[in-house]
């Protein structure tokens, strides 16, 4: 954590050695994402490991698979807070953290700063575009006619999108209760066949704009290239900080002929994890520091001021009454967005090494955006490299 987040961190972290005098936590900066989780890996050789190992890391989804795969670096969550009799306020549906859950459905690691996709636009581009910058689309179906009306009022760029393989699939599939995966990659149906048509057949007419898989979408609509956005609502407080037009924000769209639909999105983000090899007393402090920080009052505070998906529906309650949301609306669209409103059909992957199936998706996608595949070929390509990848993973 860096800029707004590591300021907010670190206010939090002086709130809680204020708030008791038995233990103290420091909190070290580390650079690049996941730098600490790596060298918290490759430092347990060291003779100084003892005395230079944290208790606690934050790691990435990226970097939690890292972790898991390394045995005993990382002690389970749930049984650092059984052992301490500590109360944990977190709930893995609004956190979107089942892939920080075991078999048994107890939490390995706490969720830290959670997002899910969103829909943003430029209101200034609406505007000339004569659309109403109060009514951003709000299915796909919608999504036509705005598209239309930017184009046609000189856009080189209507929409973009980030992170293709999470954002189209992963969270289409639980946004209209399709199932994506159970023990193996089966998410070449009707729906994202349907989908990926779509986005090929808008990116030929001009509609859509591919951007890369890092940053760039981002990047073009700052710079107000691009007048729409399908990202993550992690990114609204600096979109909104950066952006020299009138910013927007919307909940994610949906295709309104899908039984159930919309259900929720899919949240992902950072997490705390606990390290092994340090002195059984020490976390009893690692334990009420990790309670305090998921309690709802800390968590209300820490969603209001970093706009992250708090980690409790008790905190969202807080914030709600308030009033927060009234004079803040934008960031109470990512919550809504997460509280399930129905029993799902989809649930979140606990697949082996999911970071590299990612990648195998996302590079299925491409070939369909650069016309070398058609939509279907590569959602079966997809399917079928991810599921034998698997399986030499399972060998």
């Amino acid at each position: 954590m860096s800029g707004t987040r590591g300021v907010e961190f670190g206010r939090l972290v002086a709130r809680f050695n204020a708030s008791q005098s038995q233990f103290r936590v420091v909190a070290i900066h580390k650079g690049a994402y996941d730098e600490a989780a790596i060298e918290a890996v490759t430092a347990r050789g060291s003779k100084n490991f003892g005395r230079r190992a944290p208790h606690i890391v934050q790691a990435s989804e990226l970097g939690g698979a890292f972790l898991l795969d390394h045995k005993d670096v990382a002690r389970p969550l749930w049984q650092v807070m059984a052992e301490a009799g500590a109360e944990l306020r977190a709930e893995p549906a609004l956190a979107g953290a089942e892939e920080l859950l075991d078999a048994e459905g107890r939490m390995l690691a706490l969720p830290l700063g959670r997002a899910t996709p969103v829909l943003y636009y430029n209101r200034d581009a609406f505007r000339v575009a004569m659309l109403d910058p109060a009514k951003p689309p709000a299915t796909w179906y919608d999504m036509v006619p705005t598209l239309a009306a930017l184009v046609a009022s000189g856009s080189d760029c209507a929409l973009t999108m980030a992170w293709p393989a999470s954002t189209l699939l992963e969270n289409m599939a639980a946004w209209h209760n399709q199932a994506f995966a159970t023990d193996r990659l089966m998410f070449n149906n009707r729906l994202a066949v349907r989908w990926v048509s779509t986005l090929a057949t808008w990116r030929k007419s001009g509609y859509f704009t591919y951007a890369g898989q890092r940053g760039e979408a981002e990047a073009r609509f700052v710079a107000g290239e691009c007048a729409l956005l399908a990202a993550s609502s992690a990114n609204y407080d600096e979109l909104r900080s950066r952006a020299r037009f009138d910013l927007g924000i919307a909940q994610f769209p949906y295709y309104d002929d899908f039984d159930g639909a919309p259900l929720n999105t899919l949240a992902s983000g950072a997490a705390f994890w606990v390290m092994a090899g340090r002195p059984a007393a020490e976390y009893a402090g690692v334990a009420r520091f990790l309670a305090f920080f998921a309690r709802p009052e800390v968590q209300a505070d820490w969603h209001q001021r970093t706009g992250l998906v708090p980690l409790n529906a008790a905190a969202y309650e807080l914030t709600r009454k308030t009033g927060f949301y009234t004079a803040h609306p934008g960031h109470e669209i990512a919550v809504r967005q997460l509280l399930v409103r129905g029993t799902p059909n989809w649930k979140s992957l606990r697949l082996g090494q999911f970071p590299k199936l990612r990648s195998i998706i996302d590079e299925e996608l491409e070939s369909t955006w650069q016309g070398r595949k058609s939509p279907l070929d590569a959602l079966n390509a997809a399917v079928t490299r991810g599921n034998a990848f698997l399986d030499r993973s399972a060998k």
